[in-house]
């Protein structure tokens, strides 16, 4: 193979074992890193019925300050720190305001449709609504973006085809 095929099929084959992990669950220690994320928020109670109740992320650890979430198998840390909440600005991307600061995670395309369809049926107020971006183009993706209730911008995407996730 040449080269640039060789790094394309090993990334494409990390991309498809990251994406078959199941969620949620308890992950142990892989030879993928994990990653880890703090955030603000401005009520933990609500970080726990958002993070926990509606996106099913088990709780790890917490203190009268934080809690960890299992979140698609990565670590996340909702710290309250009230005065830090929220996004503060946009990028233009295919038409849309992308709110710069988020995260989230990419789904299979089953995963992120039941997502869509969950948080459809519990009216969320999506900052863009699920929609295939780039469509008929390198990249090409589906997303939706909404807040948490400390104001922190989420992205859910899903690919019908894992090696459009870095294609140029």
């Amino acid at each position: 193979m040449l080269r640039a095929e060789m790094i394309r099929f090993i990334l494409r084959c990390l991309l498809i074992t990251i994406n078959a992990i199941p969620h949620p669950q308890t992950t142990k220690m892989s030879a993928i890193p994990l990653f880890h994320l703090a955030f603000p928020v401005h009520d933990l109670a609500s970080a726990r019925a958002f993070y926990g109740d509606l996106l099913g992320c088990p709780e790890g650890r917490s203190s009268d300050a934080w809690v960890d979430f299992d979140f698609y198998g990565h670590q996340i840390v909702a710290h309250l720190s009230p005065d830090e909440c929220g996004h503060r600005g946009n990028s233009a991307v295919d038409g849309h305001d992308v709110p710069v600061r988020h995260f989230g995670a990419i789904l299979s395309m089953e995963q992120w449709e039941t997502l869509a369809d969950k948080l459809r049926a519990v009216d969320t107020k999506f900052v863009i609504e699920p929609y295939v971006r780039f469509k008929g183009e390198v990249g090409e993706q589906a997303t939706m973006f909404f807040l948490d209730p400390s104001g922190n911008a989420l992205e859910f995407k899903a690919f019908g085809d894992l090696s459009q996730v870095f294609a140029k």
